[in-house]
């Protein structure tokens, strides 16, 4: 391998994994329950569905009729006393109604003192994915120095992946802020 295709290599990977440390962020976000209802905020529930973990989208569909209502319709109607448990033991905060047929939640409106909550919880998953992002560059200049240490790059080929690496921790940063700002908003509005 030549050192131009190493360090595009390194860069590349770099790029892939600090891309994905920016979805599981949006993804985090999305699980931050804003006052509407969404079907993100329950379909990653893990239900005891006969002595198994699940994830609630494996069991159930999930509908939003109205903008603070989630129906959940389970495919198997024996399913249902375990999604109610599920979502009861869950941080989620709503009580579940079910008629025989369907699980409804309905989400109160949030008031002022839990919506600061939930934007001190947006901003630490956050950091958290900003970190995610600095460890990939990390990470990525600790390849590159091993291989300048075996001899296959250059100091100078290290020293100019290492300002790209840069360059793409600081655009990945920079969309994870965009992200939390959006998300900030959201919750803070009325």
């Amino acid at each position: 391998m030549t050192a131009d295709s190493i360090i595009e290599e390194a860069i590349q990977d770099a790029r892939e994994k600090m891309a994905r440390a920016v979805e599981h962020t949006k993804g985090e976000f999305g699980a931050v329950r804003t006052g509407r209802a969404a079907p993100v905020l329950v379909e990653k529930l893990k239900v005891d569905y006969y002595g198994t973990e699940v994830a609630l989208q494996s069991l159930a569909g999930i509908t939003v009729p109205e903008a603070r209502t989630l129906v959940i319709h389970p495919y198997d109607k024996g399913a249902i006393k375990a999604i109610e448990k599920a979502i009861q033991v869950s941080d989620l905060g709503v009580n579940p109604s079910n008629d025989g047929e369907v699980v409804r939640l309905t989400f109160p409106q949030l008031n002022e003192e839990r919506r600061r909550e939930l934007v001190k919880v947006v901003r630490q998953r956050a950091e958290e994915g900003r970190v995610s992002v600095r460890n990939v560059r990390r990470h990525a200049r600790h390849e590159l120095e091993i291989h300048e240490h075996d001899g296959a790059v250059s100091i100078d080929d290290v020293e100019r992946a290492d300002k790209e690496l840069d360059k793409l921790t600081h655009e990945f940063v920079a969309e994870i802020d965009r992200l939390l700002t959006h998300k900030e908003q959201e919750l803070l509005e009325v």
